[in-house]
C-alpha cells in the first residue's frame, strides 16, 4: 500500500509540475546598429551626429548615402534633453578630430513630465511642467554650442521636428517656440541651419499619426536631407 501511495503521490506531483504556468522568458533586446560604434575608413572626414530618436532613425539611411564621402559617427545612445547634453557633450565628443558635427536638442525638453522624467505627463496635469523650460533651454543650447564650437569642427543646427496633435505628453506646435530660441542662439554664433522641420512637413505621410516619430520611409526621407547638407560643409579637397 505504501508503494502504491508513493507512486500516486509522483504522478500528482509529475502533472502539477507539468501544469505550472512557465516563467516568461525576458528576450533580450538586440542593440541598434545605429548606436554602434564604426571603424573610420581612412582619408575621409569624419561627421558626428548629435540627437533624439528622430535622429537614431536617419542615422544608418545617412551613413549609407553618404559611404564613401564621411565617416559618419554618432552618439552611442540617445541625446535625450540639452540638460543630458550639458553632462555628456565632453564625452560624446572625444579625443578624436571632428570635421563636421551635425546636431539637434528639442523634442526631450518641451515634452511635459512630472516627479519622473523618464515618463511623459499629460500636460494639462496638475503639475505637469515642460522638462527644461524655454529660457533655460536657450541658455543651455548657447553653452553647448560653444562647448562644441571650440573642437575646430563645422557645426550644422538641426532645427527640431514637428510635434503633432495628439502626441503624447507633448503640445502640438511647441517645436516652433524652442525653434525661435534656438534660432537667436545660432544666429549669434554663425551656426547654420539644416530646416529638418519644413523638410518634414512637406511629406506629411512621412510622420506617424499622432507621434513625433517617423515610417522607416519617413526616416529615410529625412536622412536624404541631412545627408545633402552634411555634403555641402564637408571640407573640399
Amino acid at each position: 500500500m505504501k508503494t502504491i501511495a508513493l507512486l500516486c503521490l509522483a504522478v500528482l506531483t509529475s502533472a502539477a509540475f507539468a501544469q505550472a504556468p512557465k516563467a516568461p522568458v525576458k528576450k533580450e533586446r538586440k542593440p541598434n546598429p545605429a548606436l554602434a560604434q564604426i571603424q573610420d575608413e581612412a582619408g575621409l572626414p569624419r561627421v558626428l551626429i548629435i540627437g533624439d530618436s528622430i535622429s537614431i532613425g536617419y542615422t544608418l539611411d545617412v551613413r549609407a548615402l553618404l559611404k564613401g564621402k564621411a565617416n559618419v559617427h554618432r552618439i552611442p545612445t540617445n541625446g535625450g534633453p540639452t540638460t543630458n547634453g550639458l553632462k555628456n557633450i565632453q564625452a560624446w565628443l572625444g579625443d578624436g578630430k571632428w570635421d563636421v558635427i551635425h546636431f539637434n536638442w528639442g523634442l526631450h525638453d518641451l515634452k511635459y513630465i512630472q516627479d519622473d522624467p523618464s515618463k511623459r505627463a499629460d500636460p494639462k496635469a496638475p503639475g505637469s511642467h515642460q522638462q527644461v523650460a524655454l529660457a533655460d533651454y536657450e541658455k543651455n543650447l548657447a553653452s553647448l554650442v560653444k562647448t562644441m564650437q571650440a573642437t575646430g569642427a563645422k557645426l550644422i543646427w538641426c532645427n527640431t521636428t514637428h510635434v503633432p496633435a495628439g502626441s503624447d505628453g507633448r503640445i502640438e506646435g511647441d517645436e516652433g517656440k524652442y525653434n525661435e530660441a534656438a534660432a537667436r542662439v545660432m544666429t549669434a554664433a554663425g551656426v547654420p541651419t539644416n530646416d529638418l522641420r519644413a523638410h518634414a512637413l512637406a511629406k506629411p505621410e512621412a510622420q506617424l499619426p499622432a507621434n513625433v516619430h517617423y515610417t522607416p520611409e519617413g526616416s529615410r526621407y529625412l536622412a536624404e536631407k541631412v545627408a545633402a547638407v552634411i555634403t555641402e560643409h564637408l571640407p573640399k579637397k
